[in-house]
Order: C-alpha cells, then sequence, then structure tokens
C-alpha cells in the first residue's frame, strides 16, 4: 500500500502597501479596465467617502441624465392643458372670469411646451441611442404623433382664449408657426409611423393598442384649427388653399382611421381587456371621433369667408356628420370608462398614459360646442358642460399626479427590470 504524501504549499506573496503619498492607479492601469460607472473622462460618481462634484463641473451627458428615459409621451401633458383652456373658452353662457382663468391655463400649456421642447432636445443630444430605440419601438413610436398635436393644441389656443393675454397680433403669428409646424410634423407621422410599423416593426394581433391611432389622429387635429385661420388671410387662393388643404387633412385623416379602428376592436373582441397599464389608451380612441366633429363645424364656418359662391349647406352637412359620431363617441366613452374603473379596482397604477383621459375628452367638447352653435339645442349645451367637468377632473388628477411624479423623479427613472429567477438548486448523486 502505498502512502501519498501532501506538500505544503508556500502562501502567495503579500502585495506591497503603497505609500500614502503614492498616486493613486488610474482606470487605464487596472487590467479589467475602467470601472462601469464611469461617465465622463477624470470624473467619478460621488459616494458617501468622496466629496460631492459641483453641479458646474459636471459633464453635459451627466446633467441630462435624468432626460434619458424621457420620451415622446411627455407631450401628452401640453396637450391635455391646452385642450382645458380651449374647450372652457367656448362653453356657453358668459362666466365671469372664466376667460381669464382659461388664458392663465393656456400660459401653463405654453411653458409646459417650451420645457418638453428643451427637456426632448438634451434627450436627442445627450442619448441618441435611447431616441433611436424608440423610434424602433412599436409602443412608443406613435407617441410622436403627440408633438404634432402639442404644437397645434397651444397655437389654436392662443388665438382662441391666448390672445386676451398677448394681442390678437402675437397670437396670430404664434399660431401661424405652431400650425404650420405641426401640421408638417403631423403629416410626417402619419406616413412614417405606419411605414415603420411595416418595414420595422411586428406587432401581433393581439398586441394591438389603441396608440397606434397617435399619428393618425394629428392631421385631423390641423384639420379642426386651421379653419381659425383662414379669415386672417387674404381673399381669393390663399383663403381657399387652406380651407382646401384642411379638408385634405381631414379625409386623411379619417380614412387612415377607419382603417385601424377595426384592428383595435377586433382585438378587444378576441382577447380581452387590455392589460392594466395600457387601459386609459382606449380614450385615445376618443381622439378621431371628437376632433372629427370639431373639425366639421370649424369648416362650415370658415368656407362661407373662402368660397366665391358661398352655400348654405355647410352647418347642415356639418350638423349631418357630427351628430352620429357623437353617438358613437358617447358610447366609446362609456365602454372605455367601465373598462377603466375595472382595471382600477385590479390595481392599474398611475403613469403617463393617464393623460389619455383628457385630450380625447376635450375633443368631445369642443365637438359639443360646435353642434351646440349650429343647432342651438340646449341639449348639447349640457352635454358640453358635463363633458367639460368630465375633463377638469381628468386633468387635475393627471397634473397632480405627474407633479407629485417629478418631484419623486419616479417618472423620469427607467423601466424597471424583473427580477432575475434564482438558479436552480442542484444535488449531487454517486
Amino acid at each position: 500500500m502505498v502512502t501519498p504524501v501532501h506538500r505544503v504549499l508556500p502562501p502567495p506573496p503579500a502585495t506591497p502597501a503603497r505609500p500614502t503619498d503614492a498616486p493613486a492607479p488610474s482606470p487605464a492601469d487596472d487590467p479589467a479596465g475602467p470601472p462601469l460607472a464611469t461617465i465622463g473622462p477624470a470624473e467619478a460618481l460621488p459616494t458617501a467617502a468622496t466629496v460631492p462634484i459641483s453641479p458646474a463641473r459636471l459633464s453635459p451627458a451627466l446633467r441630462a441624465a435624468p432626460f434619458r428615459h424621457l420620451g415622446p409621451q411627455w407631450y401628452a401633458p401640453v396637450m391635455g392643458t391646452a385642450i382645458v383652456a380651449t374647450a372652457g373658452a367656448g362653453l356657453p353662457g358668459d362666466l365671469p372670469g372664466v376667460r381669464t382663468v382659461c388664458a392663465a391655463v393656456w400660459a401653463l400649456a405654453l411653458l409646459a411646451l417650451v420645457a418638453v421642447l428643451g427637456a426632448r432636445a438634451l434627450h436627442w443630444r445627450h442619448h441618441r441611442d435611447q431616441a433611436r430605440a424608440h423610434l424602433l419601438d412599436p409602443a412608443v413610436a406613435p407617441f410622436y404623433g403627440c408633438l404634432s398635436m402639442a404644437l397645434l393644441a397651444v397655437g389654436g389656443g392662443a388665438l382662441v382664449v391666448g390672445r386676451d393675454w398677448i394681442g390678437v397680433r402675437v397670437a396670430l403669428a404664434l399660431d401661424a408657426v405652431l400650425f404650420g409646424a405641426g401640421t408638417l410634423v403631423g403629416v410626417g407621422a402619419a406616413v412614417v409611423a405606419p411605414y415603420l410599423l411595416i418595414v420595422r416593426h411586428r406587432v401581433e394581433p393581439g398586441r394591438v393598442t389603441p396608440v397606434l391611432l397617435l399619428p393618425l389622429v394629428a392631421p385631423m387635429v390641423s384639420a379642426a384649427l386651421g379653419p381659425l385661420l383662414v379669415p386672417y388671410l387674404p381673399p381669393g387662393q390663399a383663403r381657399q388653399t387652406l380651407l382646401f388643404g384642411c379638408l385634405a387633412l381631414f379625409g386623411l385623416s379619417l380614412l387612415a382611421t377607419l382603417l385601424v379602428l377595426p384592428l383595435v376592436v377586433a382585438r378587444l373582441l378576441t382577447a380581452g381587456p387590455l392589460p392594466l397599464a395600457v387601459t386609459p389608451s382606449l380614450f385615445l380612441v376618443l381622439g378621431p371621433l371628437g376632433q372629427s366633429t370639431t373639425a366639421a363645424g370649424n369648416l362650415a364656418d370658415a368656407a362661407p369667408t373662402a368660397l366665391p359662391t358661398p352655400t348654405p349647406d355647410g352647418p347642415a352637412l356639418a350638423v349631418l356628420y357630427a351628430v352620429p359620431v357623437m353617438g358613437f363617441a358617447l358610447l366609446w366613452l362609456a365602454l372605455a370608462g367601465a373598462l377603466a374603473v375595472r382595471a382600477r379596482r385590479r390595481g392599474m397604477g398611475f403613469s403617463m398614459a393617464w393623460w389619455a383621459f383628457t385630450f380625447p375628452v376635450g375633443t368631445c367638447v369642443t365637438g359639443a360646442e360646435g353642434l351646440a352653435r349650429h343647432t342651438g339645442l340646449v341639449a348639447f349645451e349640457v352635454l358640453a358642460v358635463a363633458l367639460y367637468a368630465l375633463l377638469l377632473a381628468a386633468w387635475t388628477t393627471a397634473a397632480v399626479r405627474t407633479v407629485r411624479g417629478l418631484v419623486s423623479a419616479e417618472l423620469l427613472a427607467g423601466p424597471r427590470r424583473a427580477p432575475a429567477a434564482p438558479p436552480p438548486a442542484t444535488a449531487r448523486t454517486r
């Protein structure tokens, strides 16, 4: 029998201590490379053991870090705030102080638009990888239509109620600029979003949501607000061109919506309710419905000032279109509201998707106001007031929760990752 011999290995040599006055090794000298948390050259993240760096010494990328996950859906609060001002200015009756409050709300929407445009510019400058990822994400790319609608909503509000504070000339110039930019962006989004959906995105029928309607409804907003500019143009070709251009945008958005809306309804009927977080998007269907009724009324109002031979049938045609569409909008509002209540009872938390409760409902308010103006029926006046009360409740809730989320930085945080599953337990067998 051979007895095994155990050899004792000598301990590894001790690493000599670095003198206290010797310089610390740089990340480049480390064989493992620089740490992953390195933000910029010669900068380190402040920890409990280091002195905090002055904000003036931080790199632009580090200062813009809070905007990395700020997507195009942040234009939704601008839209929702602007529609509160515009719809409030058109309510029946002449209550004292209403226009002043609406003008203040419009000013808030203008400030919000400037802030979001600046934040989105920082996002594109310092986080282009994330911006490109948004374009290639079928759940985020349609929100680029919100940029168009935010520009248009603030511009239209300037001419409707903002002129009380800034004057007609400034309001007209502001509306002209924002209307032109918003229309170009809206038509571009209506083309690019479906193109990316066909070429780059892959959306299964069971994952279709009303978010797909966002880039398609943007031209309808132009069709609804463009007629406000018609009386300020020179008579003749200029007025007619804008009027018929808005009418073309009306058809573009309406027919495109009729192609996509059946997919949304089919998904609901075959796959059941939407996920809890996406349920507020059901209110987006109200956008093309309410906005088209508003556009029909505004086009009928602008036609006599643009056409060489005005026809008296314009308001009648607008009413014949708007009344049935408003009826379907009320049906969808009841259905979407019931599903939203169901989702809330099952734990639907707040997110930026809650702003879908505002702008689409506001378009129904302006549509009902147009019907009240053209028919003279008190019923439509009551409907407009009731819908506006719902809009105010939704806007107040979304605004308060958004401010709270901004203060806590929760809304600016990135998407939460699911916790990694623990490794499977294994046992050694003989």
